[in-house]
Formats: C-alpha cells, structure tokens, sequence
C-alpha cells in the first residue's frame, strides 16, 4: 500500500513559481516511476511530467522548458518545480504512482497507476 500526500499548492501570479511535494509512504517508493497530473475545470486529467526510478524525465510540451520534476528517494518524495506560470496552468495537481510508459506505432502513451494523492490546488491569476 502506498499513500501519496501533495502539499505546495496556491495562488501566485503569471510569471511566478510554485514548487509542489509530494510526499509517498512505503518503502518501495524508489522502485517507482511517479508522475503529476492536473485537472482544469471542465477538462481531463493530463499528465504534466514524469519520473523514473532511475531520474529519466519526461514533460508534456505545454510546460517543457518552465516545469521540472525530481525526486529524493531518501525522503521518500517527488517534487514539481513550476516557473514562468501562466494562467492555462490553474488545476488541481495529483501525484500519482506508478506512472507508465509504452511505446506503440511511433507514440509514447502514459498511463497512471492506481495510487494518488489527494491533490493540491494551483491557482494562477493577477
């Protein structure tokens, strides 16, 4: 069993930065890829960007280049550096585990795991 608790959410600015935790429990956190998602309003869940066990990364394209995700196996927790927000970037963020990956006809398609957090809110607005 592995529980997931986000913290790092709320409101800031366009342009600001928000970093989220994302604090797991259970010792075989390290041996997991994790993965944040965001709900908007009326939209589906989207993965925003991924870790593996071993720090492979990968990001949607909305936030390459403003979004980093790491991790710290010694504590046990992913974090999500968020910089130059933007308003299409309000959602609620879910940390979720564990995130995989498969390759089919030249696409890579992520699919979630069955474990997630309770999930943070990010607001970005002037």
């Amino acid at each position: 069993q592995v529980q997931l608790v986000e913290s790092g959410g709320g409101l800031v600015q366009p342009g600001g930065s928000l970093r989220l935790s994302c604090a797991a429990s259970g010792s075989i956190f390290r041996s997991y890829a994790m993965g944040w998602y965001r709900q908007a309003p009326g939209k589906q869940r989207e993965l925003v960007a991924r870790i593996t066990s071993a720090g492979t990364t990968n990001y949607a394209d909305s936030v390459k280049g403003r979004f980093t995700i790491s991790r710290d196996n010694a504590k046990n927790t992913v974090y999500l550096q968020m910089n130059s927000l933007k308003p299409e970037d309000t959602a609620v963020y879910y940390c979720n585990a564990p995130t995989s990956r498969t390759y089919t006809s030249g696409t890579y398609y992520y699919t979630p795991g069955g474990y997630w957090g309770q999930g943070t809110q990010v607001t970005v607005s002037a």
